[in-house]
């Protein structure tokens, strides 16, 4: 029986190493029947050792979101190992220390700046960047944590985040009219490295799975990297501008 992404040529972002939700969904995707491509930023030679535990071998471009040359060189550098693409993963996110678990107000207008250059303003610039290779049917996914409420410790990163989400909403209107759909799939907390890195990572986790009607194992990248799956592959070809909440239900919850 043909895996959910058989015959897919699917671009990822984001993988640090393999806790990255962007590995497991990589994973999950390849043994749905995907074609892979994987993007890197700094320790490429890193993401590359990485890639070699995922189940078929997988080209890593390297990939700075904020990098004019790597954005307009990606669609040729793509090309090289596939035709096109179906479907792109945007798993990308920083912020500089003063915008996370530091005062709220302390943080300066520059690093504000570079969290939601990196973290928002590269969606539309990665969608743009593949947009030669994609066509009708086409899904691109972002990567999202609930910016409708300020959390604790989250600060202008939830701001960012807040900006992902209408970056989103503006892109589904853009590429709508050409048959490409853009979601975004808003996780609960995962034990990444990102998320090891980021000040008070505890205040996310500490009672989400008691909260959670469906319970939530923050070890599990599993679900998260599923869902995206789903929203990558043609079942649920008239969802475009979407949220999609892989948080056991907390969401939902007063």
């Amino acid at each position: 029986m043909p895996g959910l992404l058989a015959g897919k040529r699917l671009l990822i972002t984001g993988i640090i190493t393999d806790a990255s939700l962007a590995f497991h969904t990589a994973k999950i995707a390849q043994q749905e029947g995907a074609q892979v491509v994987l993007t890197g930023f700094g320790r490429v030679s890193l993401v590359k050792t990485i890639a070699k535990r995922l189940p078929e071998p997988a080209p890593v471009l390297e990939l700075d979101v904020t990098n004019t040359e790597h954005l307009d060189s990606l669609a040729g550098r793509v090309r090289e190992h596939v035709d096109g693409l179906d479907g792109v993963l945007h798993s990308i996110g920083f912020a500089p220390p003063s915008c996370l678990g530091a005062p709220f107000l302390d943080a300066p207008a520059e690093d504000v700046k570079t969290a939601v250059d990196v973290s928002a303003y590269s969606f539309m610039s990665l969608a743009k960047a593949c947009l030669p290779l994609l066509n009708r049917g086409s899904s691109i996914v972002g990567m999202d944590f609930d910016a409708r409420v300020a959390w604790p410790v989250y600060n202008w990163m939830g701001v960012a985040k807040a900006a992902l989400e209408s970056v989103n909403r503006y892109l589904a209107k853009e590429l709508g009219p050409r048959g490409i759909r853009v979601n975004l799939v808003s996780a609960g907390p995962v034990k990444t490295m990102a998320a090891k890195a980021m000040p008070g990572a505890s205040a996310f986790e500490d009672g989400w799975a008691g909260r959670a009607p469906l319970g939530w194992d923050s070890t599990d990248p599993a679900p998260v990297a599923k869902s995206v799956c789903a929203v990558l592959s043609d079942w649920l070809p008239a969802t475009t501008g979407s949220m999609i909440m892989v948080d056991g239900g907390v969401h939902a919850l007063g």
